[in-house]
Formats: C-alpha cells, sequence, structure tokens
C-alpha cells in the first residue's frame, strides 16, 4: 500500500469519525433537551436560555454556546435531577469521584459503565487476557465504579471476579495528617489481601490494580511465577518512566501491561497500542463518540471558557472533557488533568492525550496516596 494512499484512508477515517461525534452530539442534545426524555437538570437550565439547544447544537463546537460546565453542579443533591426521564423506570447506580478537592461529585450510571467497559474489553488481547479466566480486582471499590466496572469487565469475558478493596480517602487522610507508618501498613495490609487470593485460586491470570500497588505487589512475589498473563493498570502514576519499570522489571517482560486512564464522569479511555518509538509515554485515545477530549489552553477559565483555544498537537495544556450519552450529558467540562496533545493512530482515529498528571495550576497539589 502507498504512502499517499495510507493517508487518504487515515483522513477519510478522521472525517468519519468526526462526523460520528458530530451525529451524536445531536442525538444526545436531542435527548436531554426532550421534554419526554430529557433529565430535570437541563430541562430546568433550558428555560433560561434565550435559544432551543435542539436546533443550534450540530456539531461538537456549537457546545461552545453553552456556558461553562460547572463541577459544582455534580456536587450534593438532589441526585436524581441527572436521571433523564427516559430512563427513569431503570435501576440507578450513583458513583463519586475522588472526594480530594470537597464534596465528591456525583454521576449517575444505568448501563454506561457496563458499556463503557465492553467496548474496552474488545481491545484486549486474548492470549494475555483469556476468555473465562478468573481476575483479581486490587484497588479503589464503592464509592467509585471501579469495583463494578472491572467486575463486569472479568464476567463479560467468562470469568470471575475476585475483589480487594482499597479506600483511598483514608490514605489521604495518613498523609495529610503525616502518619506514613500507618500508610504503609494499610497498604501491606491490602497486599496481603491480594497475595492470599492469588496463591488460593489457580484460575486467577488477569489483574486490575494501581501503579503503587502493582509495585508493591511484584516487591512480594513474581507474578507471571503465579499464572498472570495481563495486568489493566490505571492510576494518577503511570508516567513514561512507570511504563518503563512496569514492562520490563514488575512483569518480567513477560505479561501484557495495559495501561487506562478513566474516571467516574468520562468512562475509560483506551491506550495508544504499545510502541518502543513513543518512548513509554502513555498514550490514551477517549471512547469516541460517547465522549472526547480536548487539550486547551492551560490558562482557560472554569467560569469562561469558551473562547479556550486548543493547543497544537505536542503541545501542553488543561484536559477538557465532554461526555455524550443518554445516561450523561456534560459539555466542556474542565478536568483536575493536564496533558500533552496527540495526533489520532491507526487504532483511534482521533486526539489523544499523552502524559497525563494532575493539573499544575492548582493552588493545592492533589494528594495522590497510594494510587
Amino acid at each position: 500500500m502507498s504512502e499517499q494512499t495510507t493517508n487518504v484512508s487515515m483522513d477519510e477515517r478522521i472525517a468519519t469519525s468526526r462526523e460520528q461525534l458530530d451525529a451524536q452530539v445531536r442525538d444526545t442534545v436531542a435527548w436531554h433537551f426532550d421534554p419526554n426524555t430529557g433529565c430535570p437538570f437541563w430541562l430546568e437550565f433550558a428555560e433560561n436560555l434565550s435559544w432551543d439547544p435542539r436546533e443550534e447544537i450540530k456539531c461538537l463546537s456549537d457546545l461552545g454556546k453553552f456556558p461553562p460546565f460547572q463541577d459544582e453542579w455534580l456536587r450534593g443533591g438532589p441526585v436524581r435531577r441527572w436521571v433523564p426521564k427516559g430512563l427513569a423506570d431503570k435501576p440507578v447506580y450513583v458513583f463519586e469521584t475522588g472526594g480530594s478537592t470537597g464534596v465528591p461529585k456525583s454521576r449517575i450510571n444505568i448501563d454506561d459503565f457496563r458499556i463503557d467497559y465492553e467496548i474496552f474489553s474488545d481491545t484486549l488481547s486474548i492470549d494475555a487476557f483469556p476468555m473465562g479466566a478468573d481476575w483479581l480486582m486490587l484497588g479503589p471499590s464503592g464509592p467509585r465504579r471501579l469495583r463494578l466496572a472491572v467486575e463486569h469487565l472479568c464476567q463479560h469475558r467468562g470469568g470471575i471476579c475476585f475483589c480487594v478493596d482499597m479506600d483511598p480517602r483514608w490514605v489521604v487522610k495518613l498523609i495529610k495528617s503525616g502518619r506514613s507508618v500507618e500508610m504503609h501498613e494499610y497498604k501491606d495490609h491490602v497486599i496481603q489481601q491480594g497475595l492470599t487470593l492469588l496463591r488460593a485460586h489457580e484460575n486467577i491470570q488477569c489483574l486490575f490494580t494501581t501503579p503503587k500497588l502493582l509495585e508493591a505487589l511484584c516487591e512480594k512475589v513474581s507474578l507471571y511465577s503465579l499464572g498472570i498473563k495481563g495486568v489493566f493498570c490505571g492510576g494518577t502514576q503511570l508516567t513514561a518512566q512507570f511504563h518503563r519499570f512496569a514492562r520490563e522489571e514488575l512483569l518480567e517482560g513477560r505479561i501484557e501491561f495495559v495501561p487506562t486512564y478513566g474516571n467516574t464522569l468520562m468512562g475509560l479511555a483506551c491506550h495508544k497500542p504499545f510502541d518502543p518509538s513513543d518512548n513509554y509515554s502513555v498514550i490514551y485515545h477517549p471512547p469516541q463518540p460517547r465522549a472526547v477530549i480536548e487539550v486547551v489552553d492551560p490558562d482557560a477559565s472554569e467560569h469562561d471558557e469558551q473562547s479556550a483555544r486548543v493547543v497544537g498537537y505536542n503541545e501542553v495544556g488543561r484536559v477538557r472533557l465532554t461526555t455524550l450519552t443518554q445516561e450523561f450529558f456534560m459539555p466542556r467540562f474542565l478536568e483536575r488533568d493536564e496533558g500533552r496533545r496527540m495526533p489520532p493512530c491507526e487504532a483511534y482515529p482521533w486526539d489523544g492525550v499523552a502524559d497525563v498528571r494532575p493539573f499544575s495550576g492548582f493552588a493545592t497539589p492533589v494528594v495522590e496516596g497510594v494510587y
């Protein structure tokens, strides 16, 4: 295949993905602002607008007509104002963000967490994450969605999930109060529970955990010797340095390593397939068209960011998230993270973000704990 043909094909795929995204924008806005299906929050919001979003919003860029989305809207209740009328008869979950910056943000969920992880399942290698294999989930559980989501991923692939919970809010309190001894004791307590399960159940072949817990686990045992074939890993410590350390040393170059970036508000981003030429940068692509990430001017304000420019490729900026599902509509929300804007790739013909880390513009640094 000629380079010209390849470029044309990629250009076409990028254009198609953008058309699909714009269609998702229109469908999501039509649903959430329809009096018969929309959620009370957006229906009430529309009463104070001088224009009809169903008529005016045609594409992603049109979302700039909305005022900036405020995270305070998701803090506290009543949480049912976010449940769309079209889904009001369904059982509703509520999941929370980390809670390290005040009252946690809440997001209702019905099936989104299952859908997100079923889509993600299609990206996993059968060799590293065998169908029918059991999993160990070693990380935060409720009130986050992570435990239920990873458990569903395991079940979707025909396995049984063993779970060990870890409470990062307690770890943050220990760190802030200077109780490092207790913090390490708690981490060891979590690790020992994980090791007990790994040694007792030989069909556990897949693992989800966070970077710091993975490192602590591998200080105790060779995961390869215990039959682990694939590790799915997420958290705030997924730097290029840790990525290389995990692949080459912790996992001995014999276990597949799948880094991820996700949160309660977005869902789950997929990493660009590993390529040594990326110098171990962890490059994520959002689950478009269900969510889209833009990397914007780091000086953008939460209160007036409509004109915030998208930075150029390989430039660093603040992550701006838009979520577009029937369950949840969140336009142009400035996240707590920053990263480097990356171009589309063969697997994901839309923008990605690399080297994600807590936003450096905050006056108070984020405490990361054992994540």
